[in-house]
């Protein structure tokens, strides 16, 4: 599976810039990424060196309250960045989620992991749109947006991308990182789960880093 979702097979050169940046902050990343410890058994995740402070944001809910980097701590979570119009990666990964998401009812509710789908197209997507979209997977999922200035950096400050792409005809897709955000109760982000994604892989690899404290 690629990294991102693929919307237009002929991109015109602003866009091909912009896919060799985003290839190389992938590049990046991944360089900053060490082997999973001896201690933990991973098997569709990595871990970053030491878990990373996330800098402030502020998205906005359904009810029109925010969310922000406060929001993230106390309980563990899965971040992805999408858009209600993708027509494969998100629907293949929220579902995904989903399927993990039933076997980790043997956590503690209070810390259990949660799911955030923050879509990063909002001139297409509102909260509440974003929302009823990913309550089709997981009832309990939770659903945000911004501006591109808020949503830019946010995706970047996980180490994830994205970009409008036009398509031949008018419109335009919106290709994004297929990763997901693992971040931690203490509102840090401690590693991704990359594709391809495998439901019990995901659910395994939450149970180890929650029983390890990471």
């Amino acid at each position: 599976m690629n990294k991102f979702a693929r919307g237009s097979s002929k991109l015109p050169l602003i866009a091909v810039l912009a896919t060799a940046l985003a290839a190389g902050l992938g590049l990046y990343f991944g360089q900053q990424m060490v082997s999973t410890p001896p201690s933990l058994s991973l098997s569709n995740s990595l871990l970053y060196p030491a878990p990373r402070e996330v800098p402030a944001f502020s998205l906005q809910l359904a009810d029109g309250s925010d969310f922000d980097q406060e929001d993230l701590k106390n309980r563990w979570w899965l971040v992805f960045i999408g858009f209600t119009h993708c027509p494969d990666i998100c629907p293949t990964t929220l579902q995904a989620l989903s399927d993990a998401e039933k076997l980790w009812t043997d956590v503690d509710a209070a810390i259990r992991p949660r799911i955030l789908f923050v879509s990063v197209d909002p001139e297409r997507d509102t909260a509440a749109k974003a929302t009823e979209y990913v309550h089709y997977f997981s009832p309990d999922a939770l659903a945000a947006t911004s501006t591109h200035e808020v949503l830019t950096p946010f995706a970047r400050s996980f180490g994830l991308v994205y970009m409008q792409v036009p398509l031949d005809g008018g419109g335009y897709t919106v290709d994004h990182s297929a990763s997901i955000a693992i971040v931690n109760p203490q509102g840090q982000q401690v590693g991704l789960v990359r594709p391809p994604l495998d439901p019990k892989k995901i659910a395994d690899d939450l149970h180890a880093l929650i029983k390890q404290g990471h």
